[in-house]
This record gives structure tokens, sequence and C-alpha cells, in this order.
């Protein structure tokens, strides 16, 4: 008897613990998606405030550099500085498989040549402000192609995201519309619709490496694509003589546009849906018409206000809802 309540004891003492591991797991579980959320809430941030200010940056960096040579050195500059970080953080960037590398190739040519490319020559021929909020139509898009490819279901966040979006491109192209579409602003769409095909490709291609890596050898492959763009179209690289303003503006893009930005978006993809990671950037385009103001002296009119608002409103309900 003795021996079978010692047996019986012991199998409850296991009980109780195993019970006792189940509550503290279930407790951990809703602290750590906090914590997930809170920090893509935070990358949303942070990307929006990066690729916002870059905007009229760029516009600066083009009065005095052609834009191939512009995006070479940007694309450069951004795989040194993650190559760089990567480093120092004793990360690795490797990709190991053959496919993988494919993968990471045809984004890029999406992701970073097509958009690189398309971007500077809309600029050149539209408002910086309008130019980049006609880029981030791009969630429409990614939504449309993140439905049939990745079964990524409109949310009622989402949803109502995609239609204030909608309705704020329309307000801003409108006027645009019936005078003649420019040149600029088709360049800038189909910056839209590339960024867009490479984001949901990257989401379905599941690459197995480190986000660093994957930025990287994008930019990487971008900037040899992009350079033999460039001994066709300008010959050679024009950086020099620059004055200072031409010259920093280069430096932050590539910096951070296209380096830790880069990193940071890829990052997201990799974390949440691609539906969501495309309308929560939303705010990018406001903060870069409200840069533009403020250092191009792009006064934006009262349709682009409401526009305006009308998008950062969808990028709210993104990055504040539930």
């Amino acid at each position: 008897m003795p021996s079978i309540r010692g047996k019986r004891g012991a199998a409850i003492a296991a009980l109780v613990r195993v019970s006792r591991r189940n509550e503290t797991n279930n407790d951990s579980m809703p602290a750590d998606r906090t914590k997930d959320v809170v920090k893509a809430r935070l990358v949303l941030v942070m990307l929006s405030l990066g690729w916002g200010i870059t905007w009229p940056f760029m516009r600066i960096a083009l009065t005095e550099i052609p834009p191939f040579s512009m995006r070479v050195a940007t694309t450069c500059l951004g795989a040194l500085t993650l190559s760089l970080l990567a480093h120092l953080q004793g990360r690795s960037l490797a990709i190991k498989h053959r496919t993988d590398r494919v993968h990471v190739f045809v984004a890029a040519q999406c992701n970073i040549v097509a958009f690189s490319i398309f971007t500077p020559f809309a600029q050149l021929s539209a408002a910086t402000s309008r130019v980049a909020i006609v880029v981030y139509t791009m969630p429409i898009w990614a939504s449309l192609l993140a439905w049939p490819i990745l079964d990524e279901r409109l949310s009622t966040a989402r949803a109502a995201a995609l239609v204030l979006c909608a309705i704020g491109m329309a307000v801003l192209i409108y006027p645009l519309a019936t005078a003649g579409v420019p040149g600029g602003i088709l360049l800038a769409l189909g910056a839209a619709v590339s960024w867009a095909a490479g984001t949901v490709y990257l989401k379905w291609a599941r690459i197995d490496a480190d986000p660093m890596a994957i930025a990287v050898w994008q930019l990487v492959v971008g900037c040899i694509t992009v350079s033999a763009c460039l001994s066709v179209f300008e010959g050679e690289l024009h950086l020099w003589p620059l004055h200072a303003a031409p010259l920093l503006s280069l430096l932050f893009i590539g910096l951070i546009g296209s380096g830790i930005a880069y990193f940071l978006w890829f990052d997201l993809v990799r974390r949440v849906p691609a539906m969501t990671a495309s309308l929560g950037v939303l705010s990018a385009p406001v903060i870069g018409v409200v840069s533009s103001v403020m250092l191009l002296g792009e006064w934006p009119t009262h349709a682009d206000m409401v526009g305006f608002a009308l998008i950062f409103a969808a990028s709210a309900c993104v990055v504040l809802w539930p």
C-alpha cells in the first residue's frame, strides 16, 4: 500500500508540474505576440520616416546627378552599409540553396531595379510630392496580387485601409487626369506595380536566409543591373564635382533610404502579411509631402491635402488596429 500511495503521489505531482508549465506557456504566448506587434509597428514608423524623407532628398540629388549615376551610388552605398552591419553583428550573408538565389535575383528586378529606374525619371517629369503619392498606390496592387497568390483575405482593417487609399489616390490623380496624365505619373505608377509584384513574390518564395542577407544581395543585384544600364545611357558615373546639398542627399539616400530602410522592409515582409506591410507604410508619402514643402517649397493644393489625409487614415487603420 505505501508503494501504491507513493506512486499515486508522484503521478499527481508530475501532473501538477505539467499543468503549471502549460499555464506558464499560455501566459507567455500573449506577451510574445504583443512584443512582435509592437516591434512591427515601430518598424513601420521607422520605415515611413526613412522613406518619406528620402523623396525630397532624391529630388535635391537629381539637380546635379543623372538618374542612373545616382541609383548606382545609392544601391552600392546601401549594400555596403548592410554588409558592414551584418559583419558587426556576426550575421551570415550566405544564401545556400540555388533556388533561393534565383528568387533573390527575380525579386531584385522588381524591388530594386525597376523601382530604382522608374522613380528618378518620374521625379524629373512631375512634382516630387505627387510622384511619392502615386508610387504608394502600391498597396492596391499588392492587395490584388496577394489575394489569389498568397490567399491573404481582406480583414476589416485591411479593407478599410484599401478603400481609404483608393479614394485618396483618386482625389490626388483626378486633377492631373483632366489635363492629360504626364509621363512622370505613369512612371510612378510603374514603380508602384513593380514594387507590389516584388513584395508578393518575396513573400511567396519563402527564402531560407537571414533577412539582412536577402536585402544585401538584392541591392547587389540591383547595383550590377543598373550599372549595366548606366554604361548604355550615361556612359560613365557622374558623381563629381558636387555641391554640399546634393552630396549629403546622396549619402542619406544610400545609407538610410537604400540601406537600413530596405533591411527593415524585407524583415517586415517576412514577419507580417504582404498586404499589411504594404498598407502600413502609407504614411511615408504624407511624410514625403510634408518634407517636400519644408525642403523644396512644393505646397500642396486643397485636393492634395484631402487625399493626403485619407491616405494617412489608411495607414492608421493598419498600424493602430489590433
